[in-house]
């Protein structure tokens, strides 16, 4: 029981350290484009 948990342990902390790996070094930038609204100000009134 006790390998049980030991294995249990080692896979999570494998796992956190890839997500944090991940994290710090994966590619996690939004893509960027150019957007145009229109306005419409209301100067007449």
């Amino acid at each position: 029981m006790g390998r049980l948990f030991k294995f249990l342990g080692v896979l999570i902390v494998i796992g956190a350290i890839g997500v944090i790996g991940y994290g710090y070094l994966g590619d996690l930038t939004p893509e960027q484009d150019d957007r145009s609204v229109p306005v419409e100000l209301d100067a007449g009134s």
